[in-house]
């Protein structure tokens, strides 16, 4: 059994980064714009606020996340759009409370967990390191749109290796959100991370394959950019197909950004 305790410390770490952007940030900041249609920096604060909140019920409360699940059944196409919107009307500096308060609730409820322990959520169950990956992942790319309303450059860490993980990992969960089969055969994946290190995932024989930066991969499975605009490579049908849809967050298929839009800025590797 894997011990959770390092992707935890990355996503407080990931968190911190993120909170130092915003800590300072004056009313008019965070009503900035991001690249997300129709949310600005408190929308994207507000969302990891509530994802958070729910990760925690999901933790510490089963009957707690179960109705949560009923409400997002209730309204599947407006319910994460609908709890952003909620949470960016509050006061800054009380968002910004609520959030700290939140994630460090999270934090010790995921290090108290019981060995082995799987939650529910809004895809499969996870377990305490998924938890913690899902929770990292989302803080990691809602903190890119809002570098990008900033104008700040984030540079890559070795922190990717999660997200480009749970994205690998998500590939049968992409198909069915679409209501495609998932292929049988598993894929090679093969991603250079930021400080150059090649990171595998599959089969070295498999004949459906994934090449590129991990980075670029990563931004895919976040939809933080549009395939068109990312130096990554299929080799084999199935694998073409999985990276048109390719997702890494539970929840309905999102719209992603439009070809063109490019790649959020990115400073040197660390």
């Amino acid at each position: 059994m894997s011990d959770p305790t390092p992707v935890i410390d990355d996503l407080r770490e990931e968190s911190e980064e993120l909170d130092a952007l915003v800590a300072e940030l004056s009313p008019e900041g965070w009503r900035r714009a991001t690249p997300a249609p129709g949310w600005t920096i408190a929308h994207q604060i507000a969302h990891l606020n509530w994802t958070d909140r729910a990760a925690l019920a999901a933790v510490t409360d089963e009957d707690g996340f179960r109705a949560l699940v009923e409400q997002a059944l209730a309204a599947p196409d407006r319910y994460v759009d609908d709890g952003a919107e909620e949470g960016a009307k509050q006061d800054p500096a009380a968002l910004l409370t609520a959030w700290r308060e939140g994630r460090a609730a999270l934090d010790e409820a995921l290090r108290t967990a019981a060995p082995g322990a799987r939650f529910p959520w809004y895809g499969p169950p996870m377990a305490t390191a998924s938890m913690a990956t899902a929770r990292l992942m989302e803080t990691w790319a809602h903190g890119l749109d809002i570098a990008a309303a900033l104008g700040v450059t984030r540079p890559p860490t070795g922190r990717l290796r999660h997200v480009a993980r749970i994205g690998v990992r998500a590939r049968d969960f992409a198909h069915a959100t679409h209501g495609l089969t998932p292929p049988a055969e598993p894929f090679r994946v093969e991603l250079t991370g930021p400080g150059g290190d090649l990171w595998t995932y599959g089969p070295e024989d498999a004949t459906q394959r994934v090449t590129g930066p991990a980075l670029d991969f990563c931004l895919l499975a976040t939809q933080r950019a549009h395939r068109a605009d990312l130096a990554l490579t299929a080799e084999g049908p199935d694998a073409d197909r999985w990276l048109d849809i390719a997702q890494a967050f539970a929840g309905p298929p999102g719209a992603g950004r439009p070809p063109g839009a490019g790649r959020p800025a990115q400073g040197e590797p660390r």
